[in-house]
């Protein structure tokens, strides 16, 4: 993996029971953590007590760090939000850690957001104009402001989302917290995954599957693009507001940002993986002794190109799992480091060997660099890289950090040449037509690999 950044996941519970919803959705984010490590927050409140008592805490850094024992406690509540953030839209700041808790004149809201607004600017200037003051820089903020704002005129929480998120242009999941209500909005494209959980006298909602099963939850079904569901006492009402014919799910969830055990629209991620190494295995053969995966994303696909081409798969890192990911380190320099530090190739499974070595997608080139420069120094006699993504030509604009297009090393240099600066033997990245073989006939969205963005 090169530099690609994370986007961020949202968690939401509402119980008729008095529960700790604090203590849950906390278990939830640790299972989501692996979509953003900057901060995380939660906002709860207490249906079963006095209305609006509503109560929050956030920070920086991981959820075990930002939250500790007596922060849980202090939350007190059946129904709450959470979010775990890395920043795609507004800087790594405290001020734009979620959920984003606004008080006006109606009364309370909280908001929990995932994805990127690329009209978001527009939306801020005109607010604003109104007389707004902002105190972070991140779009989030500026969707609560405008339901806010909204939620003056119309007669419920649900309607005032419904109406702002008809101007919204981008991929968004949103989680929103009102004293008695928890409603879940997601883009018309669909770009951005949301899914509905079941647990007993009550409901849950997550941008992933595995957060579900985190908590003792039954998946119900994934919330349908353009949806709006809002939970309350009377349970679940479902409306199709956000209407759009085109659909567009992102490739990067199965072939990176899920977690494994994750089914995201109807889809096994492991089994999209899995997909993604045998038609590598199909498209780019190579006489080989050994196929291995860059952790994590890589093993996965490094299985399904072994199933398919018979050739032995082994682990040929070791990984220090008490190291961040490597693109939280705000410099090259540091990054480099961090690599060194969390993966060391084990000699005895690449020496004297042919190697496959698969990885998820270059970005930069220079982590699989070093990487290869390593596996010869322990003896590998070939390294033979394969990607399970198509190489990066373009920015996302929809909450995927990925870098502008002077900073994609594909964007400048043929495959050929790639090869030769990253110092492998041959270099085969999955080809657009083969996406499909991943995730069937779901509609993608691959605007970074082809330039056909769906906004």
């Amino acid at each position: 993996m090169g530099s690609l950044h994370e986007e961020c996941g949202v968690f939401g519970i509402w119980s008729s029971d008095r529960i700790n919803a604090a203590q849950v959705i906390y278990y939830g984010l640790i299972a989501l953590q692996h979509r953003g490590q900057e901060s995380a927050g939660i906002v709860v409140c207490d249906t079963c007590g006095p209305i609006g008592n509503i109560s929050s805490h956030k920070g920086m850094g991981l959820v075990s760090e930002v939250f500790h024992g007596e922060e849980l406690e202090k939350l007190r509540g059946n129904i709450g939000i959470g979010h775990v953030r890395y920043s795609t839209a507004g800087g790594s700041i405290e001020e734009n850690a979620q959920p984003i808790f606004l008080n006006y004149a109606k009364g309370t809201l909280a908001l929990a957001h995932n994805g990127n607004i690329t009209n978001a600017e527009e939306i801020r200037k005109e607010l604003q104009d109104e007389g707004a003051v902002f105190n972070g820089t991140a779009d989030s903020e500026v969707i609560a402001y405008k339901i806010a704002r909204e939620r003056m005129s119309v007669a419920s929480i649900e309607e005032a989302a419904a109406k702002v998120a008809t101007g919204l242009k981008g991929g968004y999941a949103l989680l929103l917290l009102s004293p008695q209500k928890l409603v879940g909005v997601r883009d018309p494209l669909g770009l951005k995954p949301l899914c509905i959980g079941e647990i007993e006298r009550g409901y849950i909602l997550a941008s992933e599957s595995t957060a579900l099963l985190a908590v003792g939850a039954k998946l119900v079904r994934d919330v349908k693009p353009g949806e709006i569901v809002t939970i309350t006492k009377d349970g679940i009402k479902s409306e199709m507001v956000l209407k759009s014919d085109k659909k567009a799910h992102c490739i990067f969830e199965y072939i990176y940002f899920a977690r494994l055990d994750s089914k995201i629209d109807g889809i096994s991620v492991y089994d999209a993986r899995i997909r993604g190494g045998m038609a590598l295995a199909d498209r780019y053969p190579v006489d080989a002794d050994v196929v291995t995966g860059v952790p994590e994303s890589g093993l996965t696909s490094a299985v399904g190109y072994s199933e398919r081409s018979g050739i032995p798969f082994k682990l040929a890192f070791a990984k220090n799992s008490y190291v961040g990911r490597t693109f939280i380190k705000p410099t090259q320099g540091e990054r480099m480091s961090a690599v060194h530090m969390k993966l060391r190739v084990i000699e005895s499974v690449v020496k004297d060997k042919r190697v496959v070595l698969i990885d998820d997608s270059i970005v930069r080139g220079t982590t699989i660099k070093n990487l290869i420069r390593e596996m010869r120094e322990a003896g590998a006699k070939e390294v033979h890289v394969r990607i399970s993504s198509p190489p990066f030509l373009y920015p996302c604009y929809y909450g995927t950090d990925v870098p502008d297009n002077s900073l994609l090393i594909a964007n400048e240099h043929s495959t050929e040449e790639i090869r030769q600066q990253i110092g492998a033997d041959s270099l085969g990245y999955m080809c657009l037509e083969d996406l499909p073989k991943m995730t069937g006939d779901l509609p993608l969205c691959k605007a970074c690999f082809d330039n056909c963005y769906p906004v």
